[in-house]
């Protein structure tokens, strides 16, 4: 393989036995904004085994800084199958080594400006020290402590002598009168006045003392806050020109600058520096398809790498052009590398061929999924059993043994609509704050039974769930929590109301409750708070979902399909 270091198996495996080398743990995937489709690649037992050889070899290497590593199972085009092998950044200080996969293009058109910024982001950080390490800052501290000592002692003093003068009061009121009396509680008066100059002067003398000091460490201060938006400039300078140079190329033939996909959010320094963009931008550009991947630390361990590990792609600066690198490759190909093909990403498409069981998929990116939950499904299993069917289930069905899934939020089984779910735990975190914060546009839509009057309004009822009723809940005003419900009339015709309603809080079966006694009209087909006929269905629809998207932080907006 001319200009690529290709490596046949034989170089990594030989005398190793594997019972099943399709086996997968972990797959590589991202969204690809270009095409709407989510694509993925596996790490399989067989990528983990020649990485295990590799950690071999560099365990022979004496290798004392710690890095991530990577091998890219390929597939040439007279289909041989061999090995690529990359480290992230440099290795011992080189950034081409024999045998490894070269860097991304680019680097070299930066590389003096880089050391120039990187020189003066050093100068900026000493001088941050120093300013930060003021001896100034300290003094201060210590006077500041001493002040408050002395400031207690005074209060102290200035309370026991003004008790003191009270009790005095009282006695000369009931001993003296006239002049005599009106002299003696001016003595007590011009005492107290004694106590309010003394603590004038406590301040006055403290004031003089700290604020010399005080101003340098406020001059400080703004230095400090220059500096910081000096660092932030360069840093962004830096970035911009780097992403600028480096140009990636994926398996439909498409080169884009890095700059082009951080236009779709704020990549760091050094995206494209770390193995796995160098290994899959090198098989684009020579037409090798890849089967596998496998990424692992060896080295010195670092905050929570250890080395022999193996590991997800970088959240930061992996994932996010994942998508794209992989982009290109055909359901042939997919389909070869042990990948399901046809799975949505990011826009409503319809799934090309649906399975037993299957949802449809609303949306989807690395970082969540939502999909049209219909009625009668479970959000989540019951609390007494993980067995039995509910979205989270089937979609776990999905997706690799040990993958991170958890709703965002829950509809009740019987409502149908727009239901999100996570796929890590900083984005559950994330989205889970909008919806306690009240951040999240929610509409629902359904049909009640009764003619509601007035046109709009708002229900305001606080609802609370007896322990001894559940699931039933009721309205509360000595114990329930506050709810607000907006509501819509769109259309009546007989005695069914068609109405929007737009939750406010997030109660348990609020919309429910608010219809049945805000609006005295129970939602069509309510068995808990109105009436049901024998397979009816419960006429409540989760419309449309708008948030702030946790990471690219756009607005999104889902929509279902009203089925009644």
């Amino acid at each position: 393989m001319p200009d690529l270091p290709f490596h046949a198996l034989d170089a990594f495996l030989n005398g190793v036995q594997l019972a099943d080398l399709e086996a997968t743990d972990y797959y590589y995937q991202g969204y690809c904004p270009r095409t709407g489709q989510h694509y993925r690649l596996p790490r399989t037992a067989l990528a983990r085994a020649i990485a295990q050889a590799l950690m071999a070899q560099l365990g022979d290497a004496n290798l004392t800084e710690g890095k991530m590593y990577g091998v890219l199972v390929v597939q040439t085009p007279d289909e041989q199958i061999g090995v690529l092998k990359a480290f992230s950044g440099l290795w011992r200080g080189q950034e081409r080594v024999p045998g490894w996969v070269p860097p991304i293009p680019g680097r070299h058109g930066v590389v003096l400006q880089e050391a120039r910024t990187l020189t003066a982001l050093g100068a900026i950080k000493d001088r941050l020290l120093v300013l930060q390490r003021l001896p100034e800052r300290e003094t201060v501290a210590r006077l500041q402590e001493e002040q408050a000592r002395d400031r207690t002692l005074l209060n102290q003093r200035h309370r026991d002598r003004k008790q003191a003068r009270d009790r005095q009061r009282q006695t000369l009121a009931s001993t003296f009168n006239g002049d005599a009396l009106t002299d003696a509680l001016a003595v007590l008066e011009q005492e107290s006045r004694g106590d309010k100059a003394e603590l004038r002067q406590f301040k006055q003398w403290w004031c003089d003392r700290l604020a010399p000091l005080e101003a340098t460490i406020q001059s400080a201060d703004a230095e400090i806050a220059a500096l910081r938006q000096q660092r932030r400039d360069l840093s962004r300078q830096l970035q911009a020109e780097m992403h600028a140079a480096y140009t990636l190329t994926n398996f439909a033939g498409e080169s884009l600058a890095i700059q082009d996909l951080a236009a779709q959010g704020n990549l760091p320094t050094g995206t494209g520096d770390c193995c796995a963009p160098k290994l899959l931008h090198a098989a684009a550009q020579h037409d090798l398809v890849p089967l596998a991947l496998a990424e692992f630390w060896w080295g010195s361990p670092q905050g929570d790498k250890q080395p022999g590990e193996f590991y997800e792609a970088c959240a930061d600066r992996c994932q996010p052009i994942m998508g794209f690198l992989l982009s290109g490759l055909s359901a042939q190909v997919l389909q070869t590398a042990g990948v399901p093909v046809g799975t949505n990403g990011g826009s409503p498409l319809p799934n090309p061929s649906p399975q037993p069981n299957s949802l449809p998929v609303l949306y989807q990116d690395p970082w969540m999924i939502a999909v049209d939950k219909p009625a009668g499904l479970l959000s989540v299993p019951g609390r007494y059993s993980d067995r039995q069917d509910s979205v989270l289930t089937r979609l776990r069905s999905t997706l690799p043994e040990g993958s991170f899934l958890q709703p965002v939020h829950r509809l009740d089984q019987d409502t149908s609509g727009v239901l999100v779910l996570a796929l890590d735990a900083e984005t559950h975190r994330q989205l889970g704050q909008q919806f306690e914060q009240r951040q999240v546009q929610k509409t629902y839509q359904a049909i009640a039974v009764g003619n509601v009057a007035p046109s709009a309004g708002i229900i305001d009822l606080p609802m609370w769930g007896d322990p001894t009723q559940r699931p039933r809940q009721q309205v509360n005003w000595q114990q329930g929590k506050p709810s607000q419900t907006k509501f819509e009339v769109l259309h009546r015709e007989g005695d069914l109301t068609r109405i929007a309603f737009y939750p406010l809080t997030g109660r348990t079966h609020q919309i429910r409750v608010h219809a049945a006694q805000g609006l005295n009209a129970p939602i069509w087909g309510d068995r808990l708070y109105g009436h049901s006929e024998p397979g009816q269905r419960l006429h409540l629809h989760a419309q449309s979902l708008q948030f702030t998207h946790s990471h690219r932080k756009v607005v999104i907006s889902l929509d279902s399909a009203v089925p009644f």
